[in-house]
């Protein structure tokens, strides 16, 4: 059997340390994704008012999760192909400064909108570290490594969306809110001393132009979306003419932010790449869970903390099992791929989504804690059998040189689908409770009746000031959100079961050992 060293592209001296160096890598990751995992405990704190938190409104706090993403997912190409032009190492580490600074900025806000602005400033230096540790990755791994690097890659996240819950709920049990976002502060640190000592620096030697128009288009487009969809459940009226206005706005930029694209000689988005089939499902696939599953995130935390009267810390144990199942099976997905093939893997996996989503329409106040764990749990394991292997196939879809690109859209459409999944589903849940809670709000003071009839926390937080008047709202308000959350979820499955039908029609399927053999032969002048 012929190894891999004469045809290898990865110097010795790095080939020996790349399990450092994804450790390294790892925990560049971890500080992205721990980030938004402790911000998901601590929504309920910051939606309480004033010196507990800062009394954010649900849809402020729909755009605190969202400023993030938004300019995460709308610069991720630009910083893909920033990393392939000036080198994947300086941009891990300016990335990974100014995710820093923006975290201070928002641990120390005295209002939403700040909170708003620092965490947009936070998702321009994630933007640049989530590509760049993967076009990394798949430069110090040979190709017949990189399955098994990017499964324990994607079982980091499994690792970070553990430690995040648990670590925000610990500190809010001891300090202000604002500490969840300044712990990211000594671990940027840390981060940062390891990449100068281990990683080393890698560029595309034919890299692309960037694209300015492309990416304003894309940033304006997504922006206008999801700021008509969140109006929409704020208001409880999706016929509203500012909504409809600015929904109409943001997909007319999108097409034209498409059809630039297509025209451009150095687009942000080469859509020659969805040609294929395999990699448009792939891509597809990842938007379509993180759409139901970041929607899912969002109400659940109500649904423990203000309809089942948890901790934000006894909330972060909960989400555990969500956690260790991903852990647990990412790194091991891809032996499932190899006896099963992408197709039926992938599959199943987003049919178990749907079915644990159909499963939260029928948890109660009162359901045994235990299912809620044993929901979690089935979530993770579908999870971690749709990530690893929709990255394989993304990420072996186009050539090395090209990995920053490959990373980069694959992240875009998962942070693109979890903003509208938090966006679509949270105005959903919005839409849902107030139909459930408007003819209840009759003792409430008409002006503030309205603002009252936005959340739970909105209605719990008016109840508490009424005093013995406002305790006849309670029982109301946990039922209008029972029944809004599980209209919500089901929403949620049903564009699980279409993320379904997309792999199932057009992932390959497990491959013939003829198709193997000419993989293999495919591999030698790849690499040459």
């Amino acid at each position: 059997m012929t190894t891999a060293a004469p045809d290898s592209r990865v110097p010795e001296a790095v080939h020996r340390r790349r399990w450092a160096i994804l450790g390294v890598l790892m925990l560049s990751l971890l500080i992205v994704v721990l980030d938004n995992s402790i911000l998901n405990v601590a929504i309920k704190t910051i939606s309480t008012p004033a010196p507990t938190g800062l009394g954010a409104t649900q849809s402020e706090l729909e755009w605190a999760i969202n400023a993030y993403t938004l300019v995460f997912a709308g610069l991720l190409f630009t910083a893909g192909l920033l990393g392939d032009r000036l080198g994947r190492k300086k941009v891990l580490l300016g990335g990974l400064f100014v995710f820093g600074a923006g975290s201070a900025l928002a641990a120390f806000s005295d209002s939403p909108n700040q909170l708003i602005a620092f965490r947009a400033l936070m998702g321009l230096g994630a933007a640049f570290v989530m590509p760049a540790t993967l076009a990394v990755l798949m430069n110090v791994f040979e190709r017949e490594e990189q399955p098994k690097a990017i499964g324990i890659w994607a079982g980091g996240v499994g690792l970070a969306i553990a430690i995040g819950p648990i670590t925000g709920g610990v500190l809010l049990d001891h300090f202000w809110w604002g500490s969840v976002f300044l712990i990211n502060v000594p671990i940027v640190v840390l981060a940062l001393g390891l990449m100068l000592w281990l990683v080393p620096d890698s560029r595309d030697p034919n890299p692309g132009r960037l694209d300015p128009v492309g990416v304003v288009l894309s940033v304006i487009g997504l922006v206008l979306l999801v700021y008509g969809i969140i109006k929409g459940g704020q208001l409880a009226d999706f016929t509203d003419a500012t909504v409809l206005t600015t929904i109409g706005a943001g997909l007319a930029v999108l097409v034209a932010f498409v059809v630039f694209e297509k025209r451009s000689d150095h687009p942000s988005i080469d859509v020659t790449y969805f040609k294929n089939k395999v990699f448009s499902a792939a891509i597809a696939a990842i938007g379509l869970v993180f759409f139901a599953l970041m929607g899912v995130t969002f109400f659940s935390v109500f649904y423990t903390q203000s309809v089942r009267g948890y901790s934000p810390l006894q909330t972060g144990l909960l989400m555990l099992p969500l956690a260790a199942a991903q852990l647990i099976f990412a790194p091991r997905a891809r032996l499932v791929v190899d006896r099963f093939g992408n197709r039926a893997t992938t599959t199943g996996g987003m049919l178990l989504i749907a079915a644990m989503l159909c499963a939260f329409a029928f948890l109660e106040a009162d359901t045994p804690i235990w299912l809620l764990e044993v929901i979690f749990f089935l979530m993770g394991t579908g999870m971690a059998h749709i990530m690893t292997p929709t990255s394989v196939v993304i990420m072996q879809a186009l050539p090395r040189e090209k990995a920053g690109s490959a990373s980069a859209l694959s992240n875009t459409f998962r942070q693109v689908g979890g903003a509208l999944g938090i966006a679509v589903l949270g105005s959903v849940l919005s839409t849902a409770y107030r139909s459930g809670i408007e003819s209840h709000l009759g003792p409430v003071p008409a002006g503030v009746r309205h603002t009252a009839g936005e959340s739970i926390e909105a209605t719990l937080g008016v109840a508490a000031k009424l005093g013995p008047r406002g305790d006849a709202l309670v029982g109301p308000a946990n039922d209008a959100f029972l029944h809004a959350m599980h209209v919500t979820a089901l929403w949620g499955a049903g564009v699980a079961v279409i993320g379904a039908v997309v792999v199932a029609l057009y992932l390959p399927g497990r491959p013939t050992e003829r198709q193997r053999g000419e993989e293999e032969k495919e591999l030698i002048p790849a690499s040459e």
